[in-house]
């Protein structure tokens, strides 16, 4: 499996350093359409892969029988930065289900949000499981637990049926056998999907675009759509790469990315979904390289594009805030025949 060159880091006129990475764009036949290193480099789709975690949630009839809203929908698939706003819609889930913040196993830590963290801090407060960025997944999770009268008692375990149930449908958009995900730990303690680039490229094209699916599925995707292109700025907060081109874009791509360099978008429209990886897993390096594929691929307009600069083409500034250098694309995608 090899890795590529997507991105060079410059101070005056040197490089001073690079990432590689992979990317891999499929429709939804499973062909692929044009890549970047090898598309079989297997990796963690890691937080990638919540919105198909929270397809059950819609499927099941769990998100209609606790009335989830769009919102509540949208922190369900986030990696939020742990906003005001995003600690009072995860406090409002767990409200509908009856449960207390201690039923939430996924840990804390201080919001990506800087001025929110800061604002902790001058307030002497710690952060609680509702600045956690993986909260929302977790109130869905707990949903689905309450809704199927599952054992609430360990249900971050992979042997769990919440757990086996998002297996499950991870695998299917993938189109995967059983047992041919590597399972492992993500940060909030629940089960993380490693497997091929490609796979997760068709996953998204799959999930973005469900027209193999059974109607029921499909109405789920659609829903999942519309709340996440609705509420960008929850999916991951103010300022963050999958907010930004979300709303500038309007409802032509849902992204979400994962940490440790991963980034993944559908295109509903087109039937296409794109992966990329950044192989030391900086996730300085996902604008320069997303925002390049999605122009080479012919998805941003010039006005877009424009909007989109300041993370395509970063500048790096001293501290004397002068601008010494840029983190930049370096790489031109390779058309399948």
């Amino acid at each position: 499996m090899f890795t590529e060159k997507l991105v060079e880091v410059t101070r005056g006129s040197l490089i001073e350093s690079m990432h590689r990475g992979v990317v891999a764009v499929v429709d939804i036949s499973g062909s692929l359409i044009a890549s970047v290193g090898d598309p079989s480099y297997v990796t963690y789709l890691r937080s990638a892969a919540k919105p198909m975690q929270a397809l059950p949630v819609v499927e099941s009839g769990a998100a209609a029988y606790y009335n989830l809203s769009q919102k509540e929908l949208a922190l369900i698939m986030a990696s939020h930065s742990g906003q005001d706003e995003h600690v009072r819609i995860g406090m409002d889930i767990m409200e509908k289900l009856g449960l207390s913040a201690d039923a939430l196993k996924c840990g804390t830590h201080f919001p990506l949000h800087k001025k929110s963290s800061v604002k902790l801090v001058q307030e002497g407060k710690s952060p609680s499981v509702f600045h956690c960025t993986c909260s929302g997944k977790h109130a869905g999770m707990l949903a689905l637990v309450k809704y199927h009268h599952w054992e609430e008692e360990g249900y971050y375990l992979p042997e769990h049926p919440v757990q086996k149930l998002m297996l499950a449908t991870v695998r299917s958009f993938a189109g995967l056998r059983e047992g041919e995900i590597i399972v492992g730990v993500d940060g909030c303690g629940v089960s993380v999907f490693g497997m091929p680039l490609y796979r997760m490229a068709l996953a998204y094209a799959r999930w973005a675009k469900p027209d193999d699916c059974s109607a029921e599925r499909a109405q789920a995707c659609r829903t999942l759509h519309e709340a996440m292109l609705n509420n960008p700025v929850i999916i991951a907060g103010a300022g963050r790469l999958a907010t930004e081109i979300m709303n500038i874009t309007g409802d032509k791509l849902l992204v979400k990315d994962g940490n440790e360099g991963i980034i993944c978008v559908g295109v509903p429209g087109k039937g296409w979904g794109i992966a990329v990886k950044i192989e030391d897993g900086d996730m300085r390096a996902l604008g320069p390289v997303i925002i390049s594929v999605l122009q080479e691929l012919g998805l941003l307009t010039e006005e877009e594009s424009e909007m989109l600069k300041p993370y395509a083409r970063k500048k790096i500034k001293n501290y004397r805030g002068e601008t010494i250098g840029e983190i930049r694309s370096a790489f031109s995608l390779i058309r399948s025949s």
